[in-house]
């Protein structure tokens, strides 16, 4: 077994095993239940972390988590063009007032 990711939070692992399953490479999560003992142990320690079942498969799933990391959304802001307000850039229509934005 191989340790291939350490995640910030327990969904993102889960996340990430799901990911890696679709791709046909089996893996676990590890650290599920380790949040509880954050102030007892540092809390690097309780981050979960999803652990590979076979070596071999390395390469392929560093692909993957690397094609994850990327997909993963940017802070830039996108101004609504009918009121102005700041919007992410990855929104459709404005959270404000509704008008849709180029995109």
């Amino acid at each position: 077994m191989r340790r291939i990711y350490t995640a910030a939070t327990l969904p993102d692992a889960h996340l990430m095993v799901g990911l890696l399953g679709q791709a046909g490479i089996a893996a676990r999560v590890f650290n599920e239940n380790a949040q509880g003992g954050v102030g007892e142990i540092p809390f690097v320690h309780a981050w979960p972390e999803v652990w590979l079942e076979d070596e071999r498969d390395g390469e392929r799933a560093l692909e993957i988590i690397r094609s994850f990391d990327k997909d993963k959304g940017s802070d830039r802001q996108v101004a609504c063009p009918g009121c102005g307000e700041p919007n992410p850039e990855n929104f459709e229509v404005c959270w404000n007032c509704g008008v849709a934005l180029a995109g």
